[in-house]
Formats: structure tokens, sequence, C-alpha cells
């Protein structure tokens, strides 16, 4: 195997070249995925356009891939170094792509041709996944425990966000679906006959209201009634809602679930209604990224003229839950939000949706996907550390821990 080269300025400028002969195809691939958009696990369109686009691009092409029919894996080299980079394929019911993952696809799409024109010459082997389900269904979790991610040294993303942030504050997260059963009554005539649903549900929401002055610092529970009756004289026989719970870390999420089973308990104790809860996806957690990679991607976003002034004044990073997370937990990883301008808008907003096309999410997409070429190259042409992440050693940023200065500090 030829030595890897330590200069990374030329493989760089390579890279550059080969991104730049394909953006208007990155681009356009981002505006069909956010004019075409498809829920969780139901992405069959986009997944094809992201696997067509890289299989004609000369890439290696497995799909469907650990028994998930619109996840894939593009491959392309043959070095003993193995980056993953993670495409993210599905919207937001009613919003869209209003988290972006038109740009999260494209960025990886476009850093997979970049590198894989270097490929050689860095000795590595480039993969693209193509994640499903990350609102809410654990694609990656699932590819995870399905041994997709088996063989790589280290995974890397980029998430667009309203600034450029380098880390978030990654919640590790539960999705549960919460069903009571009760008995049906003419509401009028002979409501002691019936066992209210909606009142079992309505007991359960007071019950975690109040629990949440309670709450450790950090932990969150949100959720929405799906259904809750179907006529205002009919006793509900039925009700159902899906909620989230999140927490700072596994441990602290694995404390708070009981208490808030209670709840639900309580509300069918109350009422007499049958209780049903059931997860809707894996376990998110917590988010590990490491310390060397996130350093890299620093250097080379801030070479592309990204600035981090929130995270150098030591501002909280934002608070979301990802499937990357249980990924960093496994290997090396990194998952960087990138800031577009959204007017405002806060992701899963609608605003923030139509903020995921136009100049600033091309310039956000490029940007993404240099960037972590750039900081795979970084990373590839490194001594020390292409040996750390061959031995399979992670380095991790821990939560609450600042990140990585700047190198023009």
């Amino acid at each position: 195997m030829r030595p890897v080269p330590r200069d990374a300025a030329e493989l760089k400028r390579r890279v550059q070249e080969t991104i730049d002969e394909h953006r208007s195809t990155l681009v356009g691939l981002a505006e069909a995925l956010h004019a075409d958009p498809e829920l969780a696990f139901d992405e069959h369109r986009a997944s094809d356009r992201c696997a067509e686009l890289l299989e004609k691009a000369g890439f290696e092409l497995e799909r469907p891939l650990a028994g998930l029919a619109t996840a894939f894996r593009a491959a392309a080299g043959h070095g003993e170094l193995t980056v993953a980079l993670c495409a993210e394929l599905d919207a937001l019911p009613g919003v869209g792509h209003a988290c972006g993952h038109n740009l999260i696809a494209a960025s990886a799409l476009g850093a997979a041709l970049g590198l894989a024109a270097v490929a050689e010459d860095t000795a590595c082997r480039v993969v693209v996944l193509g994640t499903p389900a990350e609102e809410g269904g654990g694609g990656k979790v699932l590819l995870l425990e399905r041994g997709a991610f088996a063989g790589a040294h280290l995974a890397l993303m980029v998430h667009p966000w309203p600034e450029d942030r380098l880390t978030a504050r990654c919640l590790a997260v539960d999705h549960l679906q919460v069903t009571y059963t009760g008995r049906e009554a003419h509401a009028a005539a002979a409501p002691w006959q019936g066992v209210n649903a909606g009142d079992a549900m309505v007991v359960a929401q007071v019950a975690i209201g109040l629990l949440r002055q309670h709450f450790e610092p950090g932990a969150l529970v949100h959720g929405v009634v799906d259904s809750g009756g179907q006529a205002p004289n009919v006793v509900p026989q039925s009700a159902t809602g899906r909620w989230m719970l999140r927490a700072p870390t596994l441990e602290a999420l694995q404390a708070l679930r009981p208490r808030i089973e209670r709840c639900f308990e309580a509300g069918a104790l109350a009422t007499g209604c049958q209780l049903e809860i059931r997860p809707l996806a894996p376990t998110y957690s917590h988010m590990e990224p490491d310390q060397d990679l996130l350093r890299l991607w620093r250097a080379n976003a801030e070479a592309l003229g990204r600035r981090y002034p929130a995270d150098d004044a030591g501002q909280e990073p934002p608070a979301l839950s990802t499937d990357m997370a249980n990924v960093s937990l496994t290997l090396p990883a990194i998952h960087p939000l990138i800031g577009i301008d959204a007017g405002g808008a806060c992701n899963h907003q609608p605003a923030f949706a139509a903020a995921c096309v136009g100049p600033s999410a091309e310039r956000a997409l490029v940007d993404g996907a240099l960037a972590l070429a750039w900081t795979v190259v970084d990373a590839a042409t490194d001594p020390g550390l292409r040996a750390r992440l061959l031995a399979g050693q992670r380095q991790p940023l821990l939560p609450g821990a600042p990140p990585p200065p700047s190198s023009k500090a």
C-alpha cells in the first residue's frame, strides 16, 4: 500500500475541484428532495435519487440494506481507513424538510464524491450510508445494531441550523405511544356505564405537568394526543398519544422514564382504563463527538468563512436529539451544525423549510460537503490521528465540556 501523504493541501484542492464540478447536480438533488418530501421509512424516491447518483459516479451500491427498504450503502476506494458519511432522507409530517435533511443528504454525497477523487492517495474507503427515519424512527440505531456501520473507523454528517455551532446538546430520548382503552357509553343517557379513555389521558397530562417542577435539569417531556374520541355525546372508548421523554444522558433518561410511566398509570388507575405503553423507536442516546475530528471540522469550516461566536462566548448549545448520537458512542463521529439564513425561524418551522432551498442553503450545502471532506483528508494524512482511528479508539467530547478552540486563536 502506498504511503499516506503528510501534506493535505494538494488533496484538498482536488477535493474542491471535484465538488465544484458536481455543484449543480448536488444543488439539483437538494431541491428535488425538498420538493418531494417523504416520511420516515417511506423515503423511496429520495433513496432512489441519492443511490442512483452515486452509482452513476462509480460507487458500488448495496440496497436495500440491513432489512430497511430505503437504506443503502454506496462505496468507493479500497483503502484501510473507512469513513462513513451519513445521508439522512426523511422529512417531517406537515412541514416537509423543515430540518434540512435534503441538505444533509446532498452534503454527504458531495463530500463522498470529493473524497472518492482522492481515495487512492489517502488510502481510504469512502462509504455513504443512506439512513432513513431520523425523525422518530431511529434508522441509524437499527443500522448500527444490524452491522451496517461495521468496518467504519469514523462517521460524519453536518446538520443545517439557524447559525453555525460546533455541537448541540444532544439529549437522549425515548419515543412512546400511549393507548388507553375504556368503554363507550351514551354521554347523556348512561354516562355511568362508560369508562372514559380521554379522561385517562387528561389525568396523565396533568400529572406530567405537575411533575415537571421536580425534573432534574435538562429533562423534557412533550407529546401530542392523536385521538380521544369520535363524538362529544359518546364516552371515548380509546385515546392514543405520542410522547417524547428526553434527558441529558442515557442514565438520566433511564431514571426519568419510570416516573413518567407512573403518570400514565395514574390515568388508568383514576378512570379504570387499560393502559398500553409501546416504544415507537429505539432509544436515542446522548452524543459524544470526537474531539480531534471536531477540531479539524472547525479549522476547515473557518477556512471557508464560517465563524463560531456563540461557542466562543460559552453560550449553551442548542438542544436536540438525533440517532447519530448512538453512532458516536460506538465509533469516532461528529454532527456539527451549519448555519443557513432562516430569517429568525428555527428547525421544524415552515419558514425554516422554506429556507432550505436558495442561495444560503446552497452555500451551506457546498461548505458542508467541503468541510466534511477536508476533515477526512486531514484525519487520513495525520499519522497519529489515523493510527488512533484505525485502532478504533474514541476520544469523546463529553456533555458539558467546552468545544475545541479556534485554530485562529
